[in-house]
């Protein structure tokens, strides 16, 4: 995990949010004293697990009002899953039954709960990464950035509403490249990065696929991103 310090400058705690339909999610947040604008991560297939809450501590340990939804309430109560086939199969599984529009409807709660803080950036990985796509076509927010969405291909006439980033990994098997290309040809305003040697999840270093090199470089760039549209600490 990253291992990010939560140190007394900053709190953490689990929120309970409420979407449009009444629905009460939640969600794990850490709220650093003197933040000026604020993050939401849009988990993996894993939920809110600890490499998730790990996330949404390196970015509160960047200066960011920090939250991530546990998206899966809506089908199971906390999921914490490992990174196992059969976690693998049961994330895949639950990612199946919480459809796109609930999904946003909590995405949304929380871009509502931390939007008093300063402009609000969402985040997503895998299956996050297609939803900080769509997050980017229908929220209010200031700025996106997807990870190895792989369900962007499926989403592509949708487009951007925000300045938009995505990653993606050249060896992501479940990802092939031409989708990414046909991507960049139908949303040429979006920057896409392609890192040579990552594979899926290659920014989770509790995944066997991390890759140190490309996780510190798409870092670097999504953190350069959010400031340069506006997105501060």
């Amino acid at each position: 995990m990253f291992g990010a310090n939560i140190t007394e400058r900053n709190r953490f705690e689990m929120t309970q949010l409420t979407a449009d339909d009444g629905h009460v999610v939640t969600a794990y947040e850490v709220k650093p004293m003197e933040a000026a604008g604020s993050v939401v991560i849009i988990q993996e297939i894993f939920g809110v697990n600890p490499h998730i809450r790990s996330v949404v501590d390196r970015y509160a340990s960047f200066g960011y009002r920090a939250i991530a939804p546990a998206l899966f309430d809506r089908v199971e109560r906390g999921v914490e899953l490992d990174y196992t086939p059969d976690g693998i199969d049961r994330g895949r599984e639950l990612a199946t039954e919480v459809k796109w529009e609930p999904a946003m409807a909590d995405i949304a709660a929380a871009v509502r709960h931390v939007a008093a803080t300063g402009p609000v950036a969402v985040i997503g990985y895998c299956f996050g990464g297609s939803l900080a796509w769509l997050a980017a076509n229908e929220l209010p927010v200031a700025a996106a950035v997807g990870y190895y969405g792989g369900q962007i291909h499926d989403l592509i006439d949708r487009a951007p509403s925000v300045p938009t980033m995505l990653h993606f990994g050249a060896l992501d098997h479940a990802i092939p490249l031409d989708h990414v290309e046909a991507i960049g040809r139908q949303h040429p305003l979006v920057p896409i990065h392609v890192y040579d040697a990552a594979q899926h999840g290659f920014s989770c270093d509790a995944r066997g696929s991390y890759h140190a090199l490309s996780a510190a470089i798409a870092l670097g760039r999504t953190l350069e991103f959010l400031v340069a549209n506006g997105v501060s600490t």
